[in-house]
């Protein structure tokens, strides 16, 4: 029992360690210190280490396997029963912690972006947005932790990674002054107008509820019933049904920001802008034969790309860059206006300025734990950086927080690991499910004076967030959109004619497959006259695909903005030349020839930044190089360029009689399998090379003068022409366009 006898000691039950004053504190101090009688929960990782900084520390500790509560395990293969042939017994506390854990270890998968693949990284700003923007993580040499994740939109997470889809491409910067997140699209505008359909697109987009399927696509005809009706989705499907609907690697994706938002410099000047990446390795995407070969035999395709990228030290990169537009009351430019999410503004009007570089290095240790648990959100903002009134991203603002609710198992979702910002937290936010802080203190609540008014709100002198002063019109209130919305294809129509024949090949492909899998012919013939509004020749062309009439423009045939170019070349992939970095290239080999100068031209390949793969008969090494594939695994889908060392007769797993292109050929021929693999490289326009044996292979499979073929004396002569080929991705001028 305390002591009575000194009269200075207080009487025990003070709410706080320090006396309160009087009047409310104004002078800014940080947390009070715990009373002398409180000891709070000594600090251990979720496994039981003491913490530091290594990573060690939150991954499984010790030899032995324990309970959750680190007590030694002796089995963990047998219930605990009453006697080895009787009933199980509910007093099983090992079991039932197990087992319990096991039925739980599942969370709610995302509704849409729920295919996902991500990796950590780094980003250095170039002090270039300056003038426009006073957040610190833009600063020249500042680098700032990020953690970037790419998705496909429609697919659960067991789909297959080379869908024809929008992709989602979301980065976490863990900036000083706060997280910030940029989550974004592969395709720089959005199927609907108003986050209001948000529900309507993705139900229409998603497998019909019936059956469940298709999966992971938009041939169908609830997708298309929905788009034809609601034209302004006609400009987002056009793209996605181009070639960035299936791209070759999320290193070769842009990403855009969408929406427009408003940017603050230091001088409290604003200005509005939208946000682009733009991949150092160029936008490439696969044909549609690959991605659907790579769906069967890789469904993993694009994850284990990133993932063995990073691994090889090649790693993926991107420039951050902003369009910058007056900040005018009618927040348009160019007669484009800004706050639709369904256009975008041609970079011939507005210059892409590079303001900072991303770079991932590191691939994530657990997919649950950070992949899986990262919770994005458009309202994760920084000083500088504001939001408009777009209504897509007005909507996504609750959205977001509302599914990471149920998602995450409630509201302290930002306090996972993968989730925590590398800012000081004081947040007043107290206990629910999933509470990891152990917070002190007596009055997280303001005004107070018990915990010395910490904490304190930032001035502006303190780098405080702010809710920009926009001059909102007065108006009335009403669901409805501005007259500035209603034009739905003028830019459709400039993404069209921005596109080179080959692309246009694609783009008719597309829309005649998906059409023709859609049961109604109702369906088809409502969307045939949104191409016509869009374009007669790719209305013309994709009905006499259909066996159907194309029909006649029901709208003006003006492009619809004033000043808005007749074509922008930034919309097309080709034409352009790229780093090869990441690449991956084939090496056909004969083990029983001349393989001397395997090994330096196994070396050469990776000096170059790409990756080698050698393919032969069988498994093993051929010249002290492992063999990466052998025939029967190999395929054109995985490659970007083919090599052919030698020409193989034999692969001792041949059975004719199970695959007629697997049987050994007569004296002279091309080894089925490897024709087969040389007939695909051709047909899907890469670059193939040849030297001694190998020649024959090629010359035997392919046109003779064809594009992108080089035949040489030595593998190191012809690596250097196919990587000047490399440098456009594929060789496209060896098939004239239909165009």
């Amino acid at each position: 029992m305390a002591s009575t006898e000194n009269a200075s000691d207080p009487a025990p039950g003070r709410p706080s360690s320090r006396p309160p004053s009087l009047q409310e504190p104004t002078e800014p101090t940080g947390p009070l210190p715990p009373k002398s009688d409180q000891q709070g929960a000594q600090p251990r990782t979720p496994t039981g280490a003491e913490p530091g900084r290594e990573p060690s520390t939150t991954a499984q500790q010790g030899e032995f396997l324990t309970t959750s509560q680190g007590a030694r395990l002796r089995d963990t293969d047998h219930s605990l029963k009453a006697g080895r042939r009787g009933p199980v017994l509910l007093q099983d506390h090992h079991l039932r912690e197990k087992i319990t854990h096991f039925d739980h270890e599942r969370i709610p998968e995302r509704v849409v972006h729920a295919r996902g693949a991500a990796a950590h990284g780094v980003f250095e700003g170039y002090g270039t947005a300056e003038p426009v923007c006073r957040a610190g993580f833009l600063a020249k040499g500042v680098r700032t932790e990020v953690f970037t994740r790419f998705s496909t939109v429609v697919g659960s997470r067991g789909s297959m990674d080379t869908a024809r889809d929008t992709r989602g491409f979301a980065t976490k910067f863990y900036t000083e002054e706060g997280t910030f997140d940029l989550v974004g699209n592969n395709i720089p505008v959005f199927f609907i107008q108003d986050g209001m359909k948000f529900p309507d697109v993705v139900h229409a987009a998603k497998p019909h509820p019936d059956r469940e399927i298709p999966q992971a696509q938009s041939a169908h005809d609830t997708f298309w019933d929905f788009v034809s009706l609601h034209t302004e989705a006609q400009h987002h499907t056009l793209w996605f049904m181009g070639d960035r609907g299936i791209p070759r690697s999320f290193r070769m994706m842009e990403g855009f920001g969408v929406h427009t938002f408003r940017l603050s410099n230091s001088d409290g000047e604003t200005s509005l802008a939208k946000l682009h990446w733009k991949p150092a390795l160029g936008v490439h995407s696969l044909t549609w034969e690959e991605a659907q070969l790579l769906g069967g035999a890789d469904p993993d395709f694009h994850r284990r790309d990133l993932a063995d990228a990073i691994e090889s030290g090649a790693y993926p990169s991107w420039e951050l860059g902003i369009q910058v537009f007056p900040d005018n009351a009618e927040q348009s430019f160019e007669g484009i206006d800004l706050l639709d999410p369904t256009k975008f503004v041609p970079e011939e009007l507005a210059p892409v300025q590079p303001v900072g570089r991303l770079t991932l290095d590191r691939n994530p240790r657990n997919y649950f734990a950070e992949t899986e648990q990262v919770a994005f959100n458009p309202g994760h903002l920084v000083p500088g950086i504001d939001v408009t009134d777009d209504p897509l991203l007005q909507v996504r603002l609750f959205s977001y927080v509302d599914t990471q609710l149920t998602r995450l198992g409630g509201p302290n979702f930002a306090q996972l690991p993968i989730n925590r910002a590398h800012a000081p937290i004081n947040d007043m936010l107290r206990d629910g499910y999933g509470q990891q802080g152990d917070h002190s203190g007596v009055a997280p609540y303001q005004p107070n004076s018990l915990d010395g008014g910490c904490p304190f709100l930032a001035g502006e002198m303190d780098g405080a967030l702010e809710d920009l002063p926009v001059v909102v019109p007065e108006s009335v209130k009403e669901r409805a959109l501005s007259a500035t919305f209603e034009d739905h294809f003028s830019q459709a129509r400039l993404f069209w004619r921005s596109m080179t024949p080959v692309e246009r090949d694609h783009i008719v492909d597309a829309y005649s497959f998906e059409l023709a899998k859609c049961y109604e012919a109702t369906i088809r013939e409502r969307q045939l006259q949104s191409l016509a509004n869009i374009d007669g020749e790719l209305c013309a062309r994709v009905a006499a695909a259909l066996g159907m009439t194309a029909p006649e423009r029901t709208i003006p045939a003006e492009d619809g903005t004033d000043g808005a170019p007749v074509t922008s070349a930034p919309l097309s992939q080709l034409g352009a030349r790229w780093p090869t970095d990441g690449r991956t290239i084939g090496i056909v080999v004969d083990p029983d020839g001349d393989n001397s100068a395997l090994l330096a031209l196994h070396d050469a390949v990776v000096a170059a930044s790409m990756t080698p793969i050698v393919i032969a008969p069988r498994g093993g090494e051929v010249a002290g190089v492992p063999v990466g594939r052998t025939f029967g695994t190999a395929a054109s889908a995985e490659l970007d360029a083919l090599l052919l060392a030698g020409n193989p007769l034999t692969a001792p797993d041949a059975r004719p009689s199970v695959d007629p292109t697997a049987g050994a050929p007569s004296s002279g021929e091309v080894e089925p399998r490897v024709g087969t693999l040389i007939d695909d490289c051709w047909r899907h326009a890469k670059a193939m090379g040849a030297w001694g044996e190998g020649r024959t292979a090629l010359a035997a499979r392919t046109a003779p003068g064809g594009a992108g073929l080089v035949a040489g004396e030595d593998g190191r002569a012809v690596l250097s022409e196919i990587r000047t080929l490399l440098e456009s991705h594929r060789v496209w001028e060896r098939f004239p366009a239909d165009a």
